[in-house]
């Protein structure tokens, strides 16, 4: 069984940092793509950040220059540093898995879910 479990969530002030933490109990981590997503109240769940397994990133527009994601296939664990927070980025912020699929910023191609960690961000 799957189960991720993010970590690093809080209440931040505009312009702080933030590094998002995701640990995977799953055995073919390396082989998985990774991602975040996040999902604001009233709104969608939205893609935020994906990496690959051999580590090809991709950053959702809003985020660009901000966010960067990463992994340790040693640690079972992917990263999502997050640097001049704004207010719009509070959300519950959701890892995600995909051991399938080829689509690393589309939500449907990911398995599994974390509980999520709420950030939120004043002004």
């Amino acid at each position: 069984q799957v189960q991720l479990v993010e970590s690093g969530g809080g209440l931040a002030q505009a312009g702080d940092s933030l590094r998002l933490s995701c640990a995977a109990s799953v055995r073919t981590f390396s082989s998985a793509s990774m991602a975040w997503f996040r999902q604001a109240p009233g709104k969608e769940r939205e893609f935020v950040a994906a990496i690959t397994r051999t580590f090809v990133t991709y950053y959702a527009d809003s985020v660009k220059g901000r966010f960067t994601i990463s992994r340790a296939n040693a640690e079972n664990t992917v990263y999502l540093q997050i640097h001049s927070l704004k207010p719009e980025d509070s959300a519950v912020y959701y890892c995600a898995a995909a051991l399938g699929g080829s689509r690393p910023t589309t939500l449907s191609d990911y398995n599994y879910w974390g509980q999520g960690t709420q950030v939120t961000v004043s002004s």
